[in-house]
């Protein structure tokens, strides 16, 4: 069995674990504190609100601990605000929080609440078949550089990308019935 922790200080929480429950093999948990984060295999951070859950992470002081987890190589993958959080660049504001991942984040680059959508995005990467995606005040990926593999694009914006052992997806598959990223994130753990 493999642990595989949801960061669960806000945001789209129950929905990764019941998807990650799907899974014989993986037990979910709900991260909250530091020694959460050592117990884990790997951890999603989920969509929600970046600003909310950067404040919360430095209030309960888990930056260091997350971070220093990430770069010695633990699997992580980023949702929506999880992306922003992992991002070393945000244009559209100064402040950043992790600082892992060799990305430059837009924040709500697809609008409000109201401009939420979905679609099928094809991610050959990810599965063979086309995968039902769901943007709720997306941000994408602007620039990349080093490593970073661009997995998905929609109009030449990147929605996913992977370097090293993180992933980052600007949408939310944990609201779909798609289990495709799931399975593909839980890999990276078994097989990295």
């Amino acid at each position: 069995m493999i642990k595989v922790g949801v960061l669960g200080l806000q945001g789209a929480v129950s929905e990764h674990i019941s998807m990650l429950g799907s899974f014989d093999h993986v037990t979910p948990m709900v991260v909250k504190t530091a020694q959460h984060i050592q117990d884990v295999d790997g951890l999603i951070i989920p969509g929600g609100e970046s600003t909310t859950i950067g404040k919360l992470l430095d209030n309960f002081k888990l930056i260091d601990v997350l971070s220093s987890r990430i770069t010695n190589g633990m699997p992580v993958w980023g949702t929506c605000a999880g992306m922003i959080l992992l991002a070393k660049k945000i244009s559209n504001q100064d402040k950043t929080f992790l600082n892992t991942m060799d990305i430059q984040v837009r924040r709500n680059a697809y609008g409000s609440q109201l401009d939420s959508f979905s679609t099928m995005l094809d991610i050959p990467a990810i599965s063979t078949q086309p995968i039902p995606v769901v943007f709720i005040r997306a941000p994408y990926v602007e620039e990349v550089w080093n490593e970073v593999e661009v997995l998905g694009t929609i109009d030449n914006k990147i929605v996913a990308c992977r370097q090293k052992n993180m992933l980052a997806t600007s949408f939310h598959p944990e609201l779909t019935n798609d289990l495709s990223f799931h399975r593909y994130f839980i890999n990276t753990i078994v097989q990295p």
